[in-house]
């Protein structure tokens, strides 16, 4: 199912309507839902119903040998002239996205903060949660009234950053080094590539993808994610690129996709750890991560180059995702590389974990 991002995916903000799942949430990417069965529905329209799940695939041990692996993987990414984690620490994070300074909840900084009071003071804005509030209105800026948007850049591509209800900006840093890599991958082939960006969220690595040459099918669940990543393909100057926007449930999407025989050459795909879909589509990452998996080796080119696993807010270890992987690519030659992506602080260094990953790669 795509994107199912919950407010927030699974904290994450997918900036979107009640009904439609939202991004996933970075800062406590450990949140866990409550109750992830759907509520029963009484005196609903007929074309309002929550679809039910697709039935489930028939999953088989895959034949032939595992691929290589290489673990553990630590992927780092250092303060830039774009984005920085100035400090962390008490439950908190300090951070640099272009002009702005900004203080977000982060739970697994349980250690004490390294700068001195004063630069944490000097924030543009402070994320307060306060559920009495909407959007903008559960920010706090300690100097001067900001808007809800502001220019922002990665690697030279122009988006947009936004204050959301759910604590995030629109961009997950940690990110980059599974964008340069796909670059790098889209850019040696030589050759037409197509990529395939689930649970997308506002278009960061579609947009990497079409600039480096690629081919983009880029899905989410929530209409405004969709609407801000098509605005951010204007802002960044690529609207000419072969981007399509595409507003659905993941593994729905996949299973249409693998019926009409379309084939990417690389898969991304991220998803929360519990989510709905634009029609109430449940989605449960332990249950459902096979299924999506499987599905995307289904719809591979015979000569593909890689499939990108983002996992976070789940109680396991990388190890899990990994055996997943090698498992699911059995037969297919390559590697496997499986870790945790980082974020390197400005201050004395620390590194801050933010998510699990697993990287099938040809």
């Amino acid at each position: 199912m795509k994107s199912f991002r919950v407010k927030r995916r699974d904290g994450r903000p997918h900036p979107a309507k009640s009904g439609t799942v939202q991004p996933r949430p970075a800062e406590d990417r450990s949140a866990v839902k409550p109750d992830a069965r759907p509520r029963e529905q009484h005196n609903v329209k007929p074309e309002n119903r929550f679809e039910p799940k697709s039935a489930p695939r028939i999953l088989a041990r895959r034949e032939g040998a595992l691929p290589a692996e290489h673990l553990p993987v630590i992927l780092e990414v250092a303060p830039n002239a774009d984005y920085a984690l100035l400090d962390s620490g008490a439950g908190q994070k300090l951070e640099q996205y272009g002009p702005y300074r900004i203080v977000r909840p982060e739970g697994q900084a349980i250690w004490q903060k390294a700068l001195p009071a004063r630069d944490w003071e000097r924030a543009d804005a402070i994320f307060t949660g306060d559920t009495d509030e909407e959007g903008i209105g559960r920010w706090r800026f300690p100097k001067t009234p900001l808007g809800e948007t502001w220019p922002m850049k990665h690697d030279g591509i122009d988006y947009l950053g936004r204050f959301t209800s759910f604590r995030h900006v629109g961009v997950f840093p940690e990110q980059a080094s599974h964008w340069d890599h796909m670059a790098d991958l889209i850019a040696a082939a030589r050759r037409p590539v197509k990529v395939l960006n689930l649970f997308g969220y506002t278009g960061l690595a579609s947009l990497v993808a079409a600039r480096a040459g690629a081919e983009v099918t880029h899905v989410d669940a929530s209409k405004k994610a969709i609407g801000w990543a098509r605005e951010n393909q204007e802002i960044a100057g690529l609207g000419a690129k072969p981007i399509r926007w595409i507003v659905d449930d993941a593994v729905k999407f996949a299973e249409r996709e693998e019926r009409r025989g379309s084939r990417y050459d690389i898969i991304l795909f991220d998803p929360p750890a519990y989510g709905r879909g634009p029609k109430g589509e449940v989605w449960q990452l332990f249950e459902d991560l096979p299924d999506l998996t499987d599905l995307c080796r289904s719809i591979l080119t015979p000569k593909p180059l890689a499939v990108v696993l983002t996992a976070y807010s789940i109680r396991a270890s990388f190890f899990a995702i990994h055996a997943l992987m090698r498992d699911t690519f059995a037969g297919m030659g390559g590697k496997v590389e499986s870790g945790e992506l980082i974020i390197r602080e400005k201050s004395v260094g620390r590194a801050l974990s933010t998510s699990l990953f697993s990287r099938w790669v040809a």
